[in-house]
């Protein structure tokens, strides 16, 4: 590596893993432009290899979700942005696990949508992972076709610490990040968090080889995974929601219930980006959002619910946000790729 270019690792055992977001500290502190090579286990604390494993018998709740960091970050004070550039997303092995949970889900009986009905049966499929050839193979249980799926590897979770000394438990979404659950997060885009305490506390786990929108039936293809971001710091202008950058789109998030104010939040948070961003009035950049842009969902099954709106960068004449910095990061990316 280049003199110029700081790169640390953070490889947390077990006792480090983090449940949690907020109230922790730092197991790494780095200087404002450092790349950090990172490991994460998967959403079962690595408990469930293989069909037999359910994890009401493996796994033991709350240790679910295990998070790496935090890692704070120099000069970041509340009401900074945190900009994270994921560089590269690999996974740990090959194999990977999903599973459905009697009691978690977009279509079964939950402890907030009370049914009478029996929940969803707990199944769990094991993945075969080609990291060369770059799928993932889907195997059904009870017969029928076998499906290769091409690797799209993501983090669903992601943030710092919330505001106000508060806690939240690493599978919950909201305005500090967390499980928002979102296939957007994924190599080559930045993540910005508005800084809710001093160093900002990042904290990444949750790695998914892949993952439908909404992630129906509460778990993606779950995965360890050997990650590599880049971690920056924006004076000023935090965010009120994550918001992400690609080299096409701008996209904002929103983490509530029910699912329509998600959708609200991330539309009222892009809809005021934009107009910030162009110049627009705010009902100008309704009118356009509202012909050009995109809804995907992150989670429908978690404690709270994440949607994001997203809109392509070509019809945002002129705009440049958070300082550029998602630029500057992909250099850095490329030149850290380039030398690896």
């Amino acid at each position: 590596m280049t003199q110029s270019l700081e790169v640390v690792s953070l490889e947390p055992t077990p006792d480090q893993w983090r449940w949690s977001f907020g109230g922790g500290e730092p197991l790494l502190t780095v200087a404002p432009g450092t790349v950090v090579e990172l490991t994460t286990e998967d959403c079962y604390a690595g408990k469930v290899r293989g069909v037999d494993d359910l994890p009401s018998v493996v796994c033991q709740f709350p240790y679910l979700n295990p998070v790496s960091g935090p890692i704070a970050v120099e000069g970041a004070e509340p009401g900074d942005t945190l900009a994270v550039h994921l560089v590269d997303i690999a996974p740990a092995r090959d194999w990977a696990v999903s599973s459905t949970f009697p009691h978690f889900g977009a279509l079964t009986t939950t402890h907030s949508t009370a049914m009478l009905h029996e929940p969803l049966e707990e199944l769990v499929w094991l993945y075969e992972i080609d990291r060369e050839r770059g799928t993932c193979l889907f195997r059904p249980r009870r017969g029928g076709p076998e499906v290769e799926l091409p690797l799209d590897p993501m983090h669903g979770t992601i943030g710092v610490a919330p505001a106000s000394g508060e806690v939240f438990a690493s599978i919950t979404p909201g305005a500090h990040g967390g499980n928002m659950d979102t296939p957007e997060m994924r190599a080559g885009t930045t993540a910005y968090f508005g800084v809710n305490v001093p160093g900002g506390q990042l904290s990444i786990g949750d790695g998914h080889c892949r993952q439908g929108e909404g992630e129906v039936c509460g778990t993606a293809v779950e995965s360890a995974m050997r990650t590599v971001v880049v971690v920056d710091l924006v004076k000023g202008g935090g965010p009120a929601w994550p918001r992400l950058e690609t080299d096409e789109f701008l996209m904002s998030t929103g983490s509530v219930r029910p699912l329509e104010d998600a959708y609200r939040v991330s539309q009222h948070d892009l809809v005021t980006w934009a107009a910030e961003l162009t110049g627009w009035d705010r009902l100008d950049a309704l009118q356009l959002i509202s012909q050009a842009g995109l809804a995907p969902a992150g989670n429908v099954v978690d404690t709270n619910y994440t949607m994001v709106a997203k809109l392509a960068k070509r019809y945002l004449p002129g705009a440049t946000a958070a300082d550029g910095v998602h630029e500057r990061l992909r250099a850095t990316a490329a030149a850290y790729l380039a030398q690896r």
